[in-house]
C-alpha cells in the first residue's frame, strides 16, 4: 500500500468564525486521535487533502505536523460541504504496525459482464467493503471481475477471498449483479385514446342471480 505525506499544523479549538476563516484561506480543520492519546485539533491545506478524499484507493497517511514527527495515519471520515461539495473537515485515526484496524476499501470492477450482451445491466450494489486487517495488508482497492457473469448472476462478500484480510460484511450480501432492465420487467399500462369511453373488462361469473335479475 502506498503511503502519502500530509502536511499540517496544530490548531487551537476556537470560535466558528476563527474555523470559517481558516477556510477562506484554503484551509481545512481537522482531528487526529488514536488510543490512549488525547486528539489533536489540526488543519491542512485544501490542495494537500485532494489526493487522498478524491481518489479510488486507500492510502496510508503520514501527517506531519510542523516541525514534528510523521504520524501514520488512515482517513476515517470526511465532511462536504452541501451547496459546494468541498470538504470542510476531516478525521484522521493514527494506526501502529502492530494493531489491526477497521477501514473501507474501495472496490474496482474489471471486464465487461457477459450478461450485458444477453440484454442485461450491471447492478453495482457496494462501492466500497469494510475490512480488517493490519495497517501493511491494506489492499488499496479490490479488483472483482464481472467478465463471466451472465444474466441473473450476482458476486456476494463470501465470493472473495484476500490473504490476511477479513471481510466484515455479511457473507451473503451481494456486491454487484446482472439483472434484467427495469423496463422491460414493469407491467405494461394499455393507452387511453383522449374522447374515447374507457371500457371496464367483462367478469363473467356463477352462482347467485343479481337482484335485479330476480
Amino acid at each position: 500500500m502506498s503511503e502519502i505525506l500530509v502536511q499540517g499544523n496544530k490548531r487551537a479549538l476556537s470560535t466558528k468564525g476563527v474555523v470559517n476563516q481558516l477556510r477562506r484561506d484554503g484551509n481545512v480543520p481537522g482531528i487526529y486521535y488514536t488510543k490512549g492519546v488525547e486528539p489533536i485539533p489540526v488543519y491542512v491545506s485544501e490542495k494537500a487533502l485532494k489526493p487522498i478524499v478524491f481518489t479510488s484507493e486507500t492510502h496510508i497517511i503520514n501527517l506531519k505536523i510542523g516541525d514534528g514527527e510523521e504520524l501514520k495515519s488512515i482517513l476515517k471520515n470526511v465532511q462536504f460541504d452541501p451547496v459546494t461539495d468541498r470538504v470542510v473537515h476531516f478525521d484522521l485515526l493514527g494506526i501502529s504496525a502492530d494493531q489491526e484496524i477497521e477501514i473501507e476499501v474501495p472496490l474496482l470492477f474489471e471486464g465487461q459482464a457477459k450478461g450485458v450482451k444477453e440484454g442485461g445491466v450491471v447492478q453495482q450494489t457496494l462501492h466500497k467493503l469494510s475490512v480488517s486487517c493490519l495497517p501493511a495488508d491494506i489492499p488499496e482497492h479490490i479488483a472483482i471481475n464481472i467478465s463471466d457473469l451472465a444474466l441473473g448472476d450476482s458476486i456476494h462478500v463470501r465470493d472473495l477471498s484476500i490473504e490476511k484480510v477479513k471481510f466484515l460484511q455479511h457473507p451473503e450480501v451481494i456486491i454487484v449483479s446482472v439483472v434484467v432492465p427495469r423496463a422491460a420487467v414493469e407491467p405494461t399500462v394499455a393507452a387511453v385514446v383522449p374522447g374515447e369511453e374507457k371500457t371496464e373488462p367483462e367478469v363473467i361469473t356463477k352462482g347467485k342471480q343479481t337482484e335485479e335479475e330476480e
